[in-house]
């Protein structure tokens, strides 16, 4: 019987161990995911973008806009939505990932999966057609369904404190 409950406790203490590395390896990742969707957030203006390799014309790309605001974006071009979306990220892979869920736009109700990057007020993503695969760098070529496009943060978002 003394055999059996040290045993009992042995696989105890193994089980607590695993969940306690899975929950701060989980809280890791929280934080990853907030750190960068906190640098997603504000109003950007686009400076490049390419689809299948074809440079997206100058006039076009000065009407572009983008709003990130919690794990939404929208993204207008002469104030008409162009995409607007769901976004889910993960930040532990490399390159990083981002998937968006189309909730309006000409693509609503697909799924368009990407890489980003984020840092210093820039954003760049590339992203596959709807129901393509994601790419795995940040390139543009022609037919391969990738857009590709830098974005510049114009205006931070307010976090509830600075509001006050």
């Amino acid at each position: 019987m003394k055999n059996r409950y040290g045993l009992f406790a042995i696989c105890l203490c193994v089980t607590c161990f695993f969940a306690l590395a899975f929950l701060t390896i989980s809280a890791k990742e929280d934080d990853a995911i907030k750190k960068d969707l906190d640098l997603m957030q504000g109003e950007w203006s686009m400076v490049s973008g390419s689809a299948d390799g074809q440079t997206m014309p100058e006039v076009m790309r000065q009407k572009m806009k983008r709003i990130f605001k919690g794990n939404e974006t929208t993204t207008t071009m002469a104030g008409r939505i162009f995409i607007k979306a769901n976004v889910t990220i993960d930040p532990s892979k490399t390159p990083k990932t981002i998937d968006y869920e189309m909730t309006d736009g000409p693509t609503k109700g697909k799924k368009q999966l990407g890489i980003y990057e984020v840092k210093e007020g820039l954003f760049k993503s590339c992203f596959a057609k709807p129901g393509g695969e994601r790419p795995t760098t940040f390139s543009s070529e022609a037919d391969d369904g990738h857009t590709l496009s830098v974005w510049k943060l114009d205006k931070k978002a307010e976090t509830p404190a600075e509001k006050k």
